[in-house]
């Protein structure tokens, strides 16, 4: 059946289920959002609507089967979804359509006349983790919407369900701010950008922007939420900040740099120019949140609160005299103070915070989550300590880096972290207890846009390694070494065919096609395997 990922527990019978004209839907209470799905995309694909008279598909909510679970069984007069909530009843909708072939991820139907049918089985399944993590860096390089709602879509298809969207940066501010309308109308778009990384001397010299308005993020938060998803919002603090400084040069560090003569950064790297940590800037972005924890309902608001330059702070008197006023030790503990006050201020309101492992520095703050991106050390120190991880080293789960050795890589970028590199990681270090380890609550794949300027771009970086990420954050499998490499790569060619259908731009197994190669834009590949820490 090649499922990916691989289900828990599955026998197989004699016989198929014939999909056709009298097949009819049958949906119990909870169920309603997979019905639509159904009828939708389903229905879409196969040319069946799913309203006649005859053998039944039904779903059903079981709360017995716990958070996610799912129960499928298919007989030769009859299909039953089975969830232990809505979420895993949508969940055994995306195995039901691997069951019925490639074919049924297309937008309408591709074939002739022949049934579609499903093989007689039973399939119980339930994910090992609940924070199943893709992270769509929007900042960098701008997604139109109906970008992000067809990533929402793979999503789904993979079992995904939380979307990490990296809303601003340093060269790009995306989401529409009614107080402040200049974070769109100055800090959305940029003169021109830096092609491949700082070593090339290439650039684009068109402007590039973009930005969602409230009721495009209303729109993607909705979408999502009929998928089981959940997206993450990402507003940095209090450094990649630039766009916003630009907009508004109050929020900078104006006693050590003219922040008016700032504009969008045009290039990547680790920028100085980060937030001024005063009261007026920290109300500032308390209102900017006001307005996106109205949009985004999810439990966590992620805050970024890496790679934060402290030497603008050290020249700057303003930020020294708040360290005193502060009362903590040096420029890491204003950042963590910072830091601690938004975790207090979401608190307040029901939310949680999450940011990148730097948060770490100067103490962490109570109550706050880390995104443990650095490498596994951060994320260890933090679930020893009793916060919840997601864990997202680099060094495993960045998709922009480089996928293969050779001279054809796009813009290399670091080192090479192959689909079996990505199948291989684990998210649970093996130093951690097993009380220690309940806080990791999950993993998720980032993928930066510096270099990955079109959709094309992003697809032949994502695919086919999110669908690695996507097994090892549902499927409970044996130790790294141990998993079934030759296993899942069989699986794998079925699944590119599903792929295939679903129109993704993914890396072929034998390396770029012509024109998914970018001769002459120069990268920063690194030689050997990362290190681990």
């Amino acid at each position: 059946m090649d499922l990916i990922p691989q289900p828990r527990r599955t026998r197989t019978g004699d016989g198929r289920f014939v999909v056709g004209a009298d097949t009819r839907l049958e949906v119990g209470e909870g169920a309603e959002a997979t019905a639509r799905w159904i009828r939708g995309v389903l229905a879409a694909a196969t040319g069946v609507d799913f309203q006649g008279g005859g053998s039944p598909v039904r779903l059903a909510v079981d709360p017995d089967l716990g958070p996610e679970a799912y129960r499928l069984v298919v007989a030769p007069d009859a299909v039953e979804v089975t969830g232990g909530d809505s979420a895993g009843v949508f969940w055994g909708a995306q195995t039901l359509r691997q069951l019925m072939g490639p074919a049924a991820f297309r937008r309408a139907p591709a074939r002739g006349a022949e049934p579609w049918t499903l093989p007689v089985c039973e399939i119980e399944d339930r994910p090992r983790f609940h924070w199943r993590g893709f992270m769509l860096d929007v900042a960098r390089h701008f997604m139109p919407k109906d970008g992000v709602l067809r990533h929402l879509d793979l999503m789904a298809a993979h079992k995904l369900n939380v979307l990490h969207l990296h809303l601003t940066d340093d060269q790009g501010w995306r989401p529409e701010i009614l107080r402040y309308p200049r974070l769109t109308e100055v800090g959305g778009w940029r003169e021109r950008t830096k092609v491949g990384l700082l070593e090339s001397p290439l650039w684009d010299e068109r402007p590039h922007g973009g930005c969602y308005s409230q009721d495009d993020l209303r729109e993607i938060v909705a979408y999502a939420a009929d998928r089981q998803i959940t997206v993450v919002p990402e507003i940095d603090i209090p450094g990649h900040s630039q766009a916003a400084i630009a907009a508004y040069p109050e929020l900078g560090n104006a006693d050590v740099v003219d922040t008016a003569a700032l504009g969008v950064l045009t290039h990547w790297g680790v920028n100085p120019n980060v937030l001024a940590p005063t009261e007026a800037t920290l109300r500032f972005y308390e209102n900017v949140l006001t307005e996106l924890l109205d949009i985004f309902p999810g439990t966590f608001f992620h805050i970024g609160g890496d790679e934060c330059p402290k030497d603008q702070w050290r020249e700057s008197p303003t930020a020294q005299a708040r360290i005193a006023e502060l009362g903590v030790a040096d420029e890491d503990g204003l950042q963590s103070a910072l830091i601690r006050h938004f975790d207090r201020w979401l608190a307040d309101r029901g939310r949680r915070l999450i940011g990148w492992d730097e948060i770490l520095e100067g103490g962490l703050a109570e109550g706050a989550a880390v995104s443990s991106w650095q490498g596994y050390a951060g994320g260890i120190a933090a679930a020893r300590a009793g916060h919840d991880v997601v864990m997202c080293p680099q060094s495993q789960v960045y998709l922009d880096w480089r996928q293969a050795a050779g001279p054809d890589e796009p813009v290399p970028i670091a080192h090479v972290r192959t689909l079996e590199d990505v199948y291989r990681f684990e998210p649970v270090p093996e130093v951690l207890t097993a009380a220690e380890a309940e806080h990791v609550i999950g993993t998720q794949a980032n993928v930066w846009t510096e270099v990955l300027d079109s959709a094309r771009a992003v697809d032949y970086a994502v695919y086919p390694r999110l669908t690695a990420l996507a097994e090892v954050a549902w499927s409970r499998l044996p130790a790294s070494a141990e998993r079934d490499w030759p296993g899942f790569e069989a699986r794998m060619r079925t699944h590119y065919a599903r792929l295939d259908a679903l129109g993704v731009e993914y890396r072929p197994p034998g390396g770029p096609l012509p024109w998914q190669r970018r001769p002459g834009v120069l990268g920063r590949p690194k030689d050997g395997p990362p290190t681990n820490v």
